[in-house]
């Protein structure tokens, strides 16, 4: 008996291959320009501040002197606020967001989820200039006529902790950034917390409800565990956006270039300062190259922040 012919491949599968092949260099090539995008973002800042780091060396990053007239520039001061308000604001931040979600996922009736879980995505759409106007006509005159004299007038009384809290209430000052910098990160934190916690399966939670646990013991020993990694790379979207906030943070942090212990006394960061300065700097000089280097150093801080991330939640993982 003859055998049979073979049926040669259709065309619809050569297609299909040439297409995958094509998806495929598509996909390499936008990893590929994202590299070359970050390193290029890199050596540019780096070139443009080399003559500050020649110049100063590595006093640089701790020198608290900031002198254009004399041409002497230190970045000690706007890395400490640039350090200072992000943490603040993140420990403003990270409480009231999970509140936020443990309220619309496990809490709130149904008919308020949805114009809650919107009123949260909207207000991460406001535009960070009007989270600093906001913030200089209506918290700054709060916080000067309010807030500051009766934590200056109480806390600041006390031995050691009372230096956090002295000096005039001026209003502006590193607390107040910090704080604008913490509602302005909180909507990004509280929508991811929610949803991580609502992809939680419905099955582990009512299996934590019939050993009967509590809402918050199921939060904590469900929840939270399962959807730790998520969370915590949601606290560090807020970070990165806390770190490299610009007009907000302007409006409000006073833009004085001197280093206390105090926190309602008025600093600068290196997005703020970067801002004020950089119109006023000319192509070439020594002051265009240290506000380029500034912009370097932000970039290592908050590369530093990421890795840190991700090695504790490597570490979480293998234990």
């Amino acid at each position: 008996m003859a055998a049979m012919p073979t049926a040669a491949a259709p065309p619809r599968r050569r297609a299909s291959e040439t297409g995958d092949r094509i998806f495929e260099m598509l996909c390499r090539g936008a990893g590929i320009l994202v590299l070359l995008l970050l390193g290029a973002i890199i050596a540019g800042l780096f070139i443009g501040g080399w003559d500050a780091f020649r110049t100063f060396g590595l006093g640089f990053v701790t020198s608290t002197e900031w002198d254009p007239v004399q041409e002497v520039f230190g970045a000690g001061v706007s890395v400490y606020g640039t350090l200072l308000t992000a943490v603040l604001a993140i420990i403003l931040a990270v409480p009231m967001a999970f509140g936020v979600a443990f309220f619309l996922t496990e809490l709130a009736p149904a008919w308020l989820r949805r114009p809650v879980g919107t009123a949260v995505e909207l207000l991460a759409a406001i535009p960070s200039i009007i989270f600093g106007m906001w913030g200089f006509f209506v918290i700054v005159p709060i916080m000067a006529q309010y807030v500051q004299p009766a934590v200056i007038d109480t806390a600041g009384e006390l031995p050691l902790v009372g230096l956090l809290f002295q000096g005039p209430p001026f209003g502006t000052g590193l607390f107040t950034a910090a704080l604008i910098l913490a509602i302005m990160i909180l909507p990004f934190i509280a929508a991811t917390m929610r949803d991580v916690f609502e992809q939680v399966p419905p099955v582990y939670k009512e299996s934590a409800y019939g050993l009967g646990a509590t809402t918050w013991e199921v939060m904590r020993g469900v929840v939270i565990p399962h959807t730790r990694i998520s969370v915590v790379g949601g606290i560090m979207l807020g970070l990165g956006r806390a770190l490299g906030e610009t007009m907000a943070v302007t409006f409000v942090i006073g833009n004085a270039n001197r280093i206390t212990p105090s926190l309602f006394a008025p600093g600068n960061t290196i997005a703020s300062l970067v801002a004020l300065e950089f119109g006023e700097s000319e192509l070439g000089s020594l002051k265009l190259s240290a506000l380029l280097a500034l912009g370097f150093i932000l970039f290592v801080i908050s590369f530093v922040v990421l890795a840190l991330s991700r090695w504790l939640l490597r570490s979480r993982l293998r234990a």
